[in-house]
């Protein structure tokens, strides 16, 4: 027996509000996701569900079990399949269009490499801690879902998250702060000794969340230490944030200079269109600290970084020495930039370095290509 035709709007909105939004613990009714456009026709009917933007993952999912409830509530003749319209309240990213989703930072520097294993979270935990010695306000991302590193460098494993509610009723992640660096990492959140199984798009809406939900507040620098290589995530943050500019972290090695390569094309691609900064040479050479004169280069020469590093038109912004300490102060939660070292000198040059490019990048003037940065 058909339901009565002039109950079907009606029947309609109380089938769909058995529908959730995952994770939301809301039916879609309830979270006004259904818009007011509902036509009927005979047994055809049509409306439109409203998303907050054109990536969400769960549109598909959605769409299907707003079919089948509509089936399964009103009746299984309802001509349904493939007449739920879907629109967004937020239109996507345009290439190169800067999303004002931190409105409190001024510059936001993505850290990547092509490969992993070249130091590059290394790189951005130092970096981040050079800009905090010299007064500024600095956050660090920890984006590098499948092996978060940063909370193992700063001594903060297993730290607890906590949340502020705002004025206007939001709950706010609150980042942990240690030696000026306000940071969050995916690894405050999984347990260290679990593997992450996730697929992109579940990595992408952690990645989400613990930027737009958490209260970074007035920043001159945030730090986005990327995952290695080229993927869906390095494309989601390019999406939910005006990156200002990126660092490639290499290795003299022929086999990262090729995967180097492709992180720089990666970031000159049309719909990410970030520009790159510079070129850290991490492992540049070999020095013994009792010698700290003596160079010795294991992994190859200066002269292929700056080959790489004149094929792009981009500058070489320091060369990292491999030292034991590095390492140590690392396991230690003591971020060797901390020092007064030789080596620590290199990561406060590195941070100088990025400040200049940022300078010439915001100014719009050609980069300068350095080389043989010691």
């Amino acid at each position: 027996m058909k339901a009565d035709m002039t109950l079907y709007p009606n029947l309609i909105l109380d089938a769909l509000r058995t529908v959730r939004y995952p994770g939301s613990g809301k039916n879609i009714v309830e979270l006004q996701m259904v818009e007011d456009d509902m036509r009927i026709d005979g047994m055809r009917v049509t409306f439109s569900l409203i998303f907050d933007k054109p990536t969400d993952p769960f549109i598909k999912s959605v769409v299907k079990a707003s079919e089948a409830a509509i089936r399964a509530y009103v009746s299984a003749d309802v001509d349904i399949a493939g007449n739920i319209a879907v629109k967004t309240r937020h239109p996507a990213a345009q290439p190169g269009s800067v999303v004002q989703v931190l409105p409190g930072v001024k510059n936001i520097i993505g850290v990547s490499s092509g490969k992993g294993g070249v130091g590059k979270s290394t790189v951005a935990a130092n970096l981040a801690v050079a800009l905090a010695r010299d007064g500024y306000s600095v956050g660090l991302l920890d984006a590098d879902i499948f092996g978060p590193s940063i909370p193992k460098m700063f001594g903060v494993e297993g730290a607890q998250l906590y949340m502020r509610e705002t004025d206007d009723g939001r709950n706010l992640l609150l980042p942990h702060e240690r030696y000026g660096v306000k940071m969050l990492s995916i690894g405050f959140v999984v347990d260290a000794g679990s593997a992450v199984v996730w697929r992109g798009s579940m990595a992408s809406n952690a990645l989400r969340q613990l930027i737009e939900q958490a209260d970074w507040g007035e920043l001159d620098y945030f730090i986005i230490d990327m995952p290695p290589g080229t993927s869906d995530i390095h494309l989601t943050l390019v999406q939910t944030l005006g990156i200002t500019g990126a660092l490639v972290v290499t290795t003299p090695q022929q086999v990262a200079l090729a995967d180097a390569r492709k992180g720089i094309a990666m970031f000159r691609e049309p719909k990410i269109n970030v520009p790159v900064l510079g070129i850290v040479d991490n492992m540049a050479y070999f020095t013994p600290e009792r010698h700290p004169e003596e160079q010795y280069y294991i992994f190859g020469r200066d002269e292929d970084v700056d080959a790489l590093a004149a094929d792009y038109d981009v500058p070489v912004l320091a060369r990292i020495p491999i030292v034991a300490a590095i390492g140590e102060h690392s396991d230690a939660g003591h971020p060797i930039a901390l020092d007064d070292s030789i080596t620590a000198q290199a990561f406060v040059h590195l941070a100088h370095e990025t400040i200049d490019a940022l300078d010439r990048r915001n100014r719009q003037l050609p980069p300068t290509v350095k080389v043989n940065v010691k």
